[in-house]
């Protein structure tokens, strides 16, 4: 267990001790937020990652009667996971941390959604001051500006979250070509992931 504990906190993903949370990604904000269809494309990615390597997953959606219901492209029905309504910007919701707390062997959180600079900011520093690792997925995360998500990722940096992308994480989770699920893997990340606009506006 001390050994698990070190490698994640040197930045290893480790399916067993690992928990995929979707902020927020819902109709309202899809004509405002940078690249949103990209955002969600890549998101929807560490969703089927998450599936295959039965790693547990968190939907929020924030004030779902006035923004919206998750969008279909992001296919958390089929995946049988029931979004949360949230109020909060944070999703460490109480809901959030009880069903956290049940899982004793997660430690590190892998962070998708929007926006950048509030919900996903919000989270990862209620994560980090709960000890657990946190590792943003930049190209599945986005703001409505890109010098909001800039600097978001800036400060989440500072704070100790590591910076990843969702091929690197994905594939992080996998392990090697040795994982009895690699094809399925490999499937998700064989085309090129979508341009998210990060080398050309950060």
């Amino acid at each position: 267990m001390a050994a698990t504990k070190a490698l994640s906190q040197l930045g290893k993903l480790i399916p067993k001790n690992s928990a995929l949370f979707l902020c927020d990604m819902q109709d309202k904000f899809a004509t405002s937020i940078k690249y949103f269809n990209e955002i969600v494309f890549n998101s929807n990615r560490m969703l089927q990652a998450a599936r295959i390597l039965e790693i547990p997953v968190v939907c929020t959606e924030q004030y779902p009667k006035g923004l919206g219901k998750t969008v279909p492209e992001l296919e958390v029905v089929a995946a049988g996971i029931t979004p949360i309504d949230k109020t909060l910007f944070s999703m460490c919701l109480d809901p959030v941390l009880e069903d956290l707390k049940s899982k004793p062997n997660v430690d590190s959180i892998l962070l998708c959604g929007i926006e950048a600079h509030v919900c996903i900011q919000q989270t990862a520093i209620d994560l980090r001051a709960r000890g657990f690792q946190v590792f943003v997925i930049v190209d599945a995360c986005s703001s409505r500006g890109h010098a909001e998500r800039k600097y978001a990722f800036s400060l989440l940096k500072q704070n100790g979250c590591w910076l990843t992308t969702t091929e690197s994480a994905i594939l992080a989770l996998a392990g090697g070509s040795h994982h009895p699920h690699f094809k399925q893997i490999q499937a998700i990340i064989k085309k090129e992931g979508p341009d998210t606009g990060l080398l050309s506006k950060m």
